[in-house]
């Protein structure tokens, strides 16, 4: 993966309106492996701070978003 990739994947991830579900779907990682990626690739209080912002938030995963909140994919 190239660091280009990573970034990119971060990026989304950090975004309140970009569910997992499109991370898969664009990059082909699931939830846990964003999840590990982020682990291994942020300083541990930052990792910490991100699992905090998105535990939880219905916002990650597309079948808890209201409709007008969900981003449609270039891929869809």
């Amino acid at each position: 993966m190239t660091e280009a990739q990573i970034s990119e994947i971060f990026a989304m991830a950090w975004d309140d309106l970009t569910a997992f579900d499109m991370i898969e779907r664009e990059h082909g990682l699931s939830e846990a492996q964003v999840i590990q990626l982020m682990r291994r690739h942020m300083k541990a209080s930052s990792f910490r701070m991100w699992r905090k912002r998105v535990s939880g938030r219905s916002a990650k995963h597309t079948q808890k978003l209201r409709p007008k909140h969900r981003r449609v994919s270039s891929l869809d």
